[in-house]
């Protein structure tokens, strides 16, 4: 940077936090062609402006760099973003089921409202899941799908007919279709002990037209932006084929539209056949191929079926079969032969034991040091696991589930062992290798702030504090987790994560001070302008005017068009989480008894609020909405 060469922005005047410990909060930054040029005094780095300078003003704000979600299924996301309706961040059922019933007046023939995953029962005030029948009664019509996590999908009778389940339907292996006493689908499916039923079935829905997708995904990313997040690896997922269902996220990283840097995973898609997907995909792909915006990151999560433990704590801990060891042999020793990094679903301490057994077979003879392997999750896993796990050189990638499942964890196994699961403090401790994300978007949501909030406080999204403070993190060593922690797992060290000369200009400037702000408060935080490769991708308030324009979410009758994304869960009257002005505002029908008030009519200790059921017998219709 020079006089001759000013720069092409400069920010200043806020709270700057750059995890570099040698500079940790300067007066200004500046950016020039995508990277950071300058960080220190604004003195010395404001008058280098020249004319084209775009100088910005931070009004004091804290400004942090861009968050990284080390396990986010954003290329699957964002080919049906679009079609969601998202109850992310939703703080009560009643708002969720008045959001329900708008989009099935919304959704035309044959489109499905879906309400897939990103939230939890235990999220809303009422503490519990819509009953079938509330769900037919708020869209007799139009097929509904909801998904919570990865134990059950509610279906309608509308959708019970598109999909065609019957009384002749049989259960698929390691899934149940619940039947009333005649044998006839309730509506309830229930993963026993695996998500493959709720997966087919959500499966059978419409799928969007290319250019929707294009659109859907560059709205997914925005929403992502306005979190903050900067950068993201991918994690393959289930129904997401390689290469096809690729092409949407490579058009737009071709025609440069891409505002979240991906590192993607290749995760198998055939049973049996996993071996013969990754010879397929080493012979014909190169590690790291692509750049800084797009590049291939290795295998996994899934490397083989035998080896998947879904993590549902209300069933007990799957036994993998005896197959699992020589199905993975054949394929990390593939993998290392060719240098590929991998990273393997594993979310009890037994795979991991059991995986780690097939991992130090092959390292005997092809060394794994430097190749960067991972588990993803490791709720449960051992300290000699942990020491295991570092010997070989891995690392493990954590995510938020338990801050949507840790009540039922508790249920299941107490609180106590609850206290370090994950144990992340102790692999800090350890100097094992680790980061943080969230497993977004069907078993968690995706905003990483929630993630943030979790590990400070040690707290479920329903309030139960599940993690000692013992085992919780600060908040810098927190931040470091979703930021410059997340580089060594797609081997893009000192490239990207802190604000530095010569790294990616990648950050987020928030709407309130995370470092100040109450424990609580953290998974309310939202970026006010964020920005990717010195360009700004995301600006709302003052900032709104920064920020490139966004065409409406396509199809015109899509959930974001009404709603948007993730929930601001203090969007209800005067900020206050917990009361149903939101739903007000999506009523468009007066109740019979209580007219629009229909907040009053949940609240009383009358028929009308005790039993949801009673509204019809009383002619009162709040529930209907």
């Amino acid at each position: 940077m020079s006089a001759t060469n000013p720069p092409d922005m400069i920010l200043h005047n806020g709270r700057i936090t750059t995890l570099d410990r040698s500079n940790p909060a300067p007066q200004a930054v500046a950016i020039t062609a995508g990277r950071f040029s300058a960080v220190g005094d604004s003195a010395e780095i404001l008058p280098t402006a020249g004319p084209r300078t775009r100088v910005i003003d931070l009004g004091g704000k804290r400004l942090i760099p861009g968050l990284i979600d080390n396990h986010l299924h954003i290329i699957r996301g964002g080919l049906n973003f679009n079609m969601e309706l998202r109850w992310d961040g939703v703080r009560s059922l009643a708002d969720a089921m008045a959001m329900l019933k708008r989009q099935a007046a919304n959704t035309p023939p044959p489109q499905w409202v879906r309400v897939v995953g990103g939230f939890t029962e235990h999220q809303f005030v009422e503490k519990r899941l819509p009953t079938l029948e509330e769900i037919n009664a708020a869209a007799p019509d139009t097929p509904v799908f909801l998904l919570h996590l990865y134990d059950r999908a509610l279906l309608n009778g509308a959708a019970l007919r598109a999909v065609g389940y019957t009384k002749d339907t049989p259960n698929p292996p390691g899934g149940e279709i619940q039947r009333d006493a005649q044998g006839n689908p309730t509506g309830l499916l229930l993963a026993r002990p695996n998500a493959t039923i709720l997966y087919a079935t959500l499966g059978k829905g419409p799928k969007l037209p290319f250019d929707y997708q294009l659109n859907s995904t560059r709205h997914f990313m925005r929403d992502l932006n306005r979190l903050g997040v900067t950068g993201a690896i991918d994690a393959g997922g289930g129904s997401q084929n390689y290469p096809d269902d690729y092409a949407v996220v490579e058009k737009l990283a071709a025609d440069g539209e891409l505002t979240i840097r991906i590192a993607y995973n290749l995760f198998t898609q055939k049973p049996k056949e996993e071996k013969d997907d990754f010879l397929r995909w080493t012979q014909s792909n190169k590690y790291q191929q692509g750049d800084d915006y797009f590049r291939l990151n290795g295998a996994g999560e899934m490397l083989v079926y035998s080896a998947a433990d879904f993590e549902d704590f209300r069933v007990e801990r799957p036994e993998m079969p005896p197959e699992m060891e020589p199905e993975l042999e054949a394929v990390v020793r593939l993998l290392a032969q060719n240098r590929w990094p991998w990273r393997l679903h594993a979310t009890y301490n037994e795979t991991i034991g059991r995986s780690l057994d097939v991992f130090e077979k092959v390292n005997q003879d092809i060394p794994l040091e430097g190749l960067n392997w991972i588990f993803d999750h490791a709720e449960t896993v051992s300290d000699h696991n942990l020491e295991r796990i570092a010997r070989l050189g891995g690392g493990v990638a954590v995510q938020h589930r338990m801050a949507f499942q840790g009540e039922y964890f508790v249920e299941r196994y107490g609180l106590k062992a609850a206290e370090r699961t994950p144990p992340v403090a102790r692999m800090l401790e350890m100097g094992v290798k680790v980061s943080a994300g969230t497993d977004a978007t069907r078993v968690a949501s995706y905003n990483p702030w929630v993630a943030l909030y979790w590990l400070v406080t040690g707290k479920t999204l329903g309030g139960l504090r599940i993690t000692p403070e013992h085992n919780t993190l600060d908040r810098d060593t927190a931040l470091r987790m979703l930021t410059e922690k997340v580089t060594w797992f797609s081997n893009e060290e000192g490239k990207k994560g802190r604000i530095e000369t010569g790294q990616l200009a990648d950050l987020a400037v928030l709407d309130r001070d995370y470092f100040d702000v109450p424990g609580d408060e953290i998974q309310d935080i939202t970026a006010v302008l964020t920005v990717v490769g010195g360009k700004v991708v995301h600006g709302a308030g003052e900032f709104g005017s920064l920020a490139p324009p966004l065409p409406p979410a396509m199809p015109d009758w899509s959930p974001v068009r009404t709603f948007g994304g993730y929930q601001d869960r203090r969007a209800a009257s005067n900020g206050k989480p917990g009361t149903f002005a939101k739903l007000a505002r999506c009523c468009e029908s007066a109740c019979g008894v209580h007219g629009h008030d229909h907040a009053r009519a949940w609240a009383a200790s009358t028929p009308a609020g005790n039993d949801r059921g009673f509204w019809g017998a009383l002619g009162c219709a709040c529930w209907a909405f």
